[in-house]
């Protein structure tokens, strides 16, 4: 796994207690709430400084709000393109001090500037390559792969660019596509495995981040 570029062990911003991170949303927050119970468990190294929201009635802003995290909500309606919107959003990270950024489950398209170039990762419920792109979020992807008929499906956690679900790949994990399996089975079982990959690569940059202290 590729450890430079994401992370600034001279920040002046830089946590005792862990790699300080902002985490971007769009709805029900949980991958937000599976990394905070991980942290309060002892098993993740980061420091919330920040969640950013889509969309104002996101439920991932109240487990926020219950743990102390700061939040904003900036909704691309609001902005005149895609650009000034992205720049506002890296411009409330940097001054949250969080040093990766992670998509959980945040579907507007983000452009990323250069000073955050392998700071940002994402999780896709597919197989990347497979069933990713625009549009591809959600229960369509897991329709997708059942359409597809595919035997095979699974997550990915990748480092963000400005395309759409691409990037330097960091981890897969795969389950079965069973005969009897309909979008939502299939997805209740591929975020199982979403729970546990993207803490595990989430704690190993965490990990580096400290060393490199």
């Amino acid at each position: 796994m590729p450890v430079r570029d994401y992370v600034n062990a001279n920040s002046s911003s830089e946590s005792k207690s862990g790699l300080p991170i902002a985490v971007l949303i769009s709805g029900g927050g949980t991958t937000l709430k599976n990394l905070i119970d991980r942290q309060k468990a002892g098993e993740l190294s980061v420091d919330f400084r920040l969640v950013i929201s889509s969309r104002k009635e996101a439920k991932g802003l109240q487990f926020a709000h219950q743990d102390g995290i700061p939040s904003e909500v900036l909704r691309r309606k609001d902005f005149s393109d895609g650009e000034s919107h992205s720049e506002k959003i890296f411009e409330a990270i940097r001054t949250s001090g969080a040093q990766l950024v992670v998509m959980g489950g945040y579907l507007e398209h983000l452009l990323i500037p250069e000073d955050f170039t392998n700071r940002v990762i994402n999780i896709h419920p597919s197989l990347i390559p497979a069933f990713c792109g625009q549009g591809m979020y959600g229960l369509h992807v897991h329709q997708a792969a059942i359409d597809f008929g595919v035997k095979i499906t699974g997550c990915t956690v990748h480092f963000v660019d400005n395309q759409y679900d691409h990037g330097p790949i960091l981890y897969q994990a795969s389950c079965p596509v069973l005969q009897s399996d309909t979008a939502e089975s299939l997805q209740q079982r591929v975020f199982e495995l979403e729970r546990e990959a993207l803490p595990a690569v989430l704690q190993e940059l965490a990990l580096k981040f400290l060393e490199s202290r």
